[in-house]
């Protein structure tokens, strides 16, 4: 693209913000459109300012100057224009969808009110009102429910529970963070929201939300069994958020679909973020997010070597308790499959937890409970892919030496 091209960005999270603020220091400026009233935030800490460790004006990101506040209804690719819906019409030279991602509500009964409304008392957390809504009704002692047991679950748990709340957290599924944990790393999760007085349920299905009066007054399972409620959260995922990719005709599968340069099937519109699907890869997560508007910045700017080939990402967590914080990383493959090898170290006195998974002389995963020393020099391995010295020293000096990071 020229200098003088118009870039206009469609959402204010991480990756449509870092995206501008990199074009603006490229000296290519951009405008950027979002429609949440707050000044741009980064998600990521949300479950901390729920804790109450952070107010909203800590985790807000430095957003560029040209900022404007609006809802984009829709993208006509033919005059290359976008329209808000408060009435603007703005045009652009290269367009870039940041739209993120949306929760996943589940169909349950009683969820939503005769408006298609959330009930009184019934919270997603994905936003900033989300979480400003329930730091506004969590209170000591209230009986909150959390439906999920995944990243986003988890914290959340942990959250109201330094808040005072009693919580239940109610997991589908076998075990805590399945997605991103081993059985072990799982347990121990489990283990540190217990000890901060959360009631942990796994393979429990919720079945209904019952409401009295339009407010949530009990959640139940499938079996039956009835949690007294004043406070449901909704953790159940998110999915990428691609409506005005569709109606503007683009390639969509699950996410939007985009090429190496981040290019949708219409070369002047980008996509980068939760809503990309690059390689057939849906990321819904920070690191790949910013790695995207890193390159497509570059690209943006006139660098025709600029490419996005992927991110190996790592997954880090620290929930902080009453005493000290539990920290977990966890990367690439950690379950074994028949064939691989494995090095674990568990230290039960100190409540640690190691594990990486070898194959062919690769590292393809690992994950860390407790002390995190060793996490920058195992992701870096990791991330190499390069073969390992066939003695296993080397590996158990990564596992051991807590100066790796």
């Amino acid at each position: 693209m020229t200098s003088n091209e118009r870039v206009v960005v469609i959402g204010t999270g991480l990756a449509g913000v870092r995206l501008a603020r990199r074009l603006g220091e490229l000296g290519t400026p951009a405008l950027l459109i979002g429609e949440e009233e707050h000044r741009p935030y980064n998600r990521v800490l949300l479950a901390e300012v729920l804790a109450g460790r952070y107010s909203p004006e800590v985790i807000a990101l430095p957003a560029p100057a040209r900022i404007v506040r609006g809802r984009v209804v829709g993208v006509d690719r033919a005059r290359r224009t976008v329209a808000c819906a408060d009435g603007p019409v703005i045009a652009y030279d290269r367009l870039v969808l940041a739209t993120g991602s949306n929760p996943v509500l589940p169909p349950l009964r009683g969820l939503f009110t005769e408006n298609h409304e959330l009930p009184e008392g019934v919270h997603a957390f994905r936003t900033m009102d989300d979480c400003l809504g329930l730091s506004k009704a969590v209170r000591p002692g209230a009986r909150a429910v959390v439906v999920g047991g995944g990243l986003l679950g988890v914290s959340a748990a942990r959250a109201l529970a330094l808040r005072g709340a009693q919580v239940v957290l109610a997991q589908q599924s076998e075990r805590l963070m399945e997605r991103q944990l081993d059985p072990a790393a799982s347990k121990l999760v489990k283990r540190h929201l217990t000890d901060l007085g959360v009631e942990v349920h796994t393979e429990c299905r919720v079945r209904d939300v019952r409401c009295v009066g339009g407010a949530v007054r009990s959640v139940e399972m499938a079996d039956g069994y009835a949690l007294d409620a004043d406070l449901v959260v909704v953790a159940c995922g998110v999915h990428p958020r691609v409506g005005l990719a569709q109606a503007a005709g683009l390639d969509v599968r699950k996410g939007v679909v985009v090429d190496d340069e981040l290019r949708t099937s219409d070369p002047y519109i980008h996509a980068i973020g939760d809503c990309a699907q690059h390689a057939d890869v849906l990321y819904g997560l920070a690191t790949p997010a910013l790695e995207q508007a890193d390159a497509l910045a570059e690209l943006l700017a006139g660098d025709p070597n600029a490419r996005y080939t992927g991110t190996r990402s790592l997954t880090r967590l620290t929930l902080t308790g009453h005493d000290s914080p539990f920290d977990l990383a966890a990367f690439g493959e950690t379950e074994a499959l028949p064939g691989d090898d494995v090095v674990q170290l568990t230290d039960a006195t100190r409540g640690t937890y190691r594990k990486v998974v070898v194959r062919d002389d690769r590292l393809v995963g690992g994950v860390l409970v407790g002390e995190l020393g060793t996490v920058g020099a195992l992701a870096r391995a990791w991330e190499g892919a390069e073969p390992l010295p066939s003695d296993g020293g080397p590996l158990l000096h990564l596992l051991t030496n807590d100066g790796g990071s």
